[in-house]
């Protein structure tokens, strides 16, 4: 299983970034996806995540109202829109895809997660 990101960049605050998920080699439609997060000298932190059948989305309290997470079942990618973005959404950013057969349960924690992509660095300057 693949899970490669893209759409990473610099930005300035107020501005906004759509970030992409490619998934291969899973049925896509049985997997939950999420968005995570990390920060230099911080931990990891889960942003965003939607259930396989997008019936379900689930976000952290900072970026409720920002961010919006979607998902093309049919072009096997995810997505995280941000916009309003913050010098504290600098980080780099992690995809993960969770095996979820007939559930529509969204992890919160990054064990729940069976694949991860390399991240994205996004970039907010103040």
């Amino acid at each position: 299983v693949q899970v490669v990101e893209s759409g990473g960049g610099l930005v300035q605050a107020g501005g906004s970034l759509r970030l992409s998920c490619a998934v291969s080699g899973r049925t896509f439609s049985n997997v939950a996806m999420a968005w995570f997060r990390q920060a230099p000298g911080k931990e990891r932190e889960f942003v965003a995540g939607i259930s396989r059948t997008s019936g379900r989305t689930s976000f952290t309290d900072s970026v409720k109202g920002r961010f919006t997470i979607s998902r093309d079942n049919a072009k096997n990618t995810a997505y995280l829109h941000m916009n309003s973005l913050k010098p504290e959404d600098t980080a780099v950013y992690y995809c993960a895809a969770a095996a979820a057969f007939y559930s529509e349960n969204i992890p919160l924690s990054g064990g729940g997660y069976d694949y991860w992509g390399r991240g994205t660095q996004v970039t907010v300057s103040s």
